[in-house]
Protein backbone atom coordinates (compact mmCIF):
# COMPACT_ATOMS: atom_id res chain seq x y z
CA UNK A 1 0.00 0.00 0.00
CA UNK A 2 2.45 2.46 0.75
CA UNK A 3 4.55 1.88 -2.53
CA UNK A 4 1.06 2.80 -4.45
CA UNK A 5 1.30 5.67 -1.95
CA UNK A 6 4.40 6.28 -2.94
CA UNK A 7 4.06 6.09 -7.01
CA UNK A 8 0.94 8.24 -6.82
CA UNK A 9 2.70 11.36 -4.99
CA UNK A 10 5.75 11.03 -7.76
CA UNK A 11 2.80 10.81 -11.02
CA UNK A 12 1.31 13.87 -9.21
CA UNK A 13 4.17 15.79 -8.60
CA UNK A 14 5.72 14.99 -12.31
CA UNK A 15 2.34 16.06 -13.96
CA UNK A 16 2.09 19.29 -11.69
CA UNK A 17 5.83 20.03 -13.13
CA UNK A 18 4.69 19.24 -17.00
CA UNK A 19 1.97 21.58 -16.63
CA UNK A 20 4.02 24.39 -15.36
CA UNK A 21 5.74 23.74 -18.64
CA UNK A 22 2.96 24.23 -20.80
CA UNK A 23 1.43 27.10 -19.37
CA UNK A 24 0.54 29.24 -22.76
CA UNK A 25 1.56 32.81 -22.97
CA UNK A 26 -1.94 34.50 -24.23
CA UNK A 27 -2.01 38.09 -25.71
CA UNK A 28 -5.30 40.33 -26.22
CA UNK A 29 -5.57 42.64 -28.56
CA UNK A 30 -8.22 45.26 -30.22
CA UNK A 31 -7.87 46.93 -33.69
CA UNK A 32 -10.02 48.17 -36.21
CA UNK A 33 -11.29 46.52 -39.00
CA UNK A 34 -13.88 47.53 -41.89
CA UNK A 35 -16.99 45.62 -42.63
CA UNK A 36 -21.02 46.64 -42.30
CA UNK A 37 -23.33 43.28 -41.29
CA UNK A 38 -23.67 39.64 -39.51
CA UNK A 39 -22.05 38.25 -42.46
CA UNK A 40 -18.79 40.27 -42.51
CA UNK A 41 -19.19 39.50 -38.80
CA UNK A 42 -19.23 35.90 -40.14
CA UNK A 43 -16.12 36.04 -42.90
CA UNK A 44 -14.03 37.97 -40.17
CA UNK A 45 -14.05 35.57 -36.83
CA UNK A 46 -14.36 32.83 -39.33
CA UNK A 47 -10.61 33.85 -41.50
CA UNK A 48 -9.26 33.27 -37.72
CA UNK A 49 -10.92 30.25 -36.76
CA UNK A 50 -8.37 27.36 -37.42
CA UNK A 51 -5.49 29.66 -36.92
CA UNK A 52 -3.02 28.13 -35.31
CA UNK A 53 -2.15 30.37 -32.31
CA UNK A 54 -5.62 31.76 -32.13
CA UNK A 55 -7.60 31.12 -29.13
CA UNK A 56 -11.03 33.51 -29.62
CA UNK A 57 -12.03 36.31 -31.97
CA UNK A 58 -14.91 38.78 -31.95
CA UNK A 59 -15.22 41.28 -34.35
CA UNK A 60 -18.25 43.77 -33.38
CA UNK A 61 -20.54 45.54 -36.24
CA UNK A 62 -21.39 49.40 -34.01
CA UNK A 63 -17.42 49.69 -32.99
CA UNK A 64 -16.38 47.80 -36.28
CA UNK A 65 -13.36 46.65 -33.92
CA UNK A 66 -11.80 43.13 -32.84
CA UNK A 67 -11.01 41.78 -29.97
CA UNK A 68 -8.22 38.44 -30.82
CA UNK A 69 -6.60 36.58 -28.01
CA UNK A 70 -3.50 34.53 -29.20
CA UNK A 71 -0.33 33.06 -28.71
CA UNK A 72 2.22 35.66 -29.53
CA UNK A 73 5.22 32.57 -29.98
CA UNK A 74 2.98 30.88 -32.68
CA UNK A 75 1.69 33.85 -34.72
CA UNK A 76 2.14 37.88 -34.89
CA UNK A 77 -0.52 40.84 -34.80
CA UNK A 78 0.55 41.49 -38.30
CA UNK A 79 0.11 37.05 -39.83
CA UNK A 80 -3.40 38.13 -37.99
CA UNK A 81 -4.47 41.37 -39.98
CA UNK A 82 -2.81 39.43 -43.02
CA UNK A 83 -5.24 36.72 -42.61
CA UNK A 84 -8.34 39.11 -42.37
CA UNK A 85 -7.28 40.83 -45.46
CA UNK A 86 -6.89 37.78 -47.06
CA UNK A 87 -10.52 37.44 -46.80
CA UNK A 88 -11.60 40.84 -48.04
CA UNK A 89 -11.08 43.31 -45.04
CA UNK A 90 -9.10 46.20 -44.47
CA UNK A 91 -8.20 46.95 -40.55
CA UNK A 92 -6.17 49.98 -39.62
CA UNK A 93 -2.89 48.75 -41.02
CA UNK A 94 -3.87 46.50 -43.51
CA UNK A 95 -5.54 46.50 -46.74
CA UNK A 96 -7.09 43.73 -48.81
CA UNK A 97 -6.48 43.51 -52.25
CA UNK A 98 -9.01 45.46 -54.57
CA UNK A 99 -10.10 41.80 -56.29
CA UNK A 100 -10.62 40.29 -52.97
CA UNK A 101 -12.88 42.95 -51.49
CA UNK A 102 -14.42 43.18 -55.03
CA UNK A 103 -16.23 39.44 -54.81
CA UNK A 104 -17.52 40.55 -51.15
CA UNK A 105 -21.60 40.09 -51.28
CA UNK A 106 -22.84 43.62 -52.12
CA UNK A 107 -24.15 44.31 -48.20
CA UNK A 108 -20.35 43.60 -47.09
CA UNK A 109 -18.86 46.59 -49.49
CA UNK A 110 -17.63 49.19 -46.45
CA UNK A 111 -16.28 52.35 -47.47
CA UNK A 112 -13.06 51.49 -47.77
CA UNK A 113 -10.85 54.10 -45.67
Amino acid sequence: MKQIIFLFGVFLLASCATNQNREVTKQKETFTVYGNCGMCKTTIEASLENVSGIYWSDWEIETKRITVKFNPSKISLEQIKEHIAAVGYDSDTHRAETEVYNKLHGCCKYERP
